[in-house]
């Protein structure tokens, strides 16, 4: 665990120093792992205002629950579950359920194979955030968490062949979406490129 705390605390000081609820140990590991959980509420969240709310959700259930920690396993990885599973449950109070047809969805097929690659890691976060939050949530459980298909069903009390339907239209809606914002950042660059020769 490398977290910054004063240098006369020890890793069971700090751990201590949680469960006891003091604020500068929820303030330092709060700091220290910001970046990285907000980064998984960004994933599922339609805004950043969304986002921020499950973050501070998350922590207040990681600092409700310190003492369940096991000191010998990733500290960063038993907070990760929790914001994850917080996420899930934001999902599963606030989204629709929605049976989707397997047989309506087309065949997803990659775009040019470095199209990500032109693009920002905020405009793959935009076009993630743009999808509806059965799709988003079910396209960050299976590509981004790993989770399988019937994990994923169990986690959102949907069926399995939903779970592979929503993905599939994920992966499609962010293909059109993705590639709408290449074809127009292509044609800004070659306007730019024309307008560069001409002077």
């Amino acid at each position: 665990m490398n977290i910054a705390w004063a240098l006369d605390f020890s890793e069971g000081d700090f751990l201590a120093a949680l469960a006891r609820q003091e604020r500068w140990a929820q303030q330092a590991l709060y700091e220290q792992h910001y970046g990285k959980m907000m980064g998984i509420c960004l994933r599922y969240a339609s805004s950043r205002d969304e986002a921020l709310d499950l973050l501070h959700e998350s922590f207040i259930k990681i600092f409700q629950n310190i003492h369940r920690y096991q000191p010998e396993t990733s500290l960063g990885g038993w907070m990760r579950t929790i914001v994850i599973n917080t996420c899930i449950d934001y999902h599963r109070r606030n989204a629709r359920r929605r049976t989707e047809d397997l047989e309506e969805a087309q065949t997803f097929s990659a775009g040019e194979p470095d199209a990500l690659s032109r693009l920002s890691e905020q405009e793959i976060l935009d076009a993630i955030q743009r999808l509806s939050p059965v799709y988003r949530a079910v396209f960050n459980l299976y590509v981004v968490e790993g989770y399988s298909h019937k994990e994923i069903a169990e986690a959102l009390q949907i069926t399995e062949s939903t779970s592979r339907s929503n993905l599939l239209k994920a992966r499609l809606k962010l293909q059109e979406y993705l590639s709408g914002r290449q074809i127009a950042a292509d044609a800004e660059h070659a306007a730019g490129q024309t307008t560069s020769e001409t002077s």
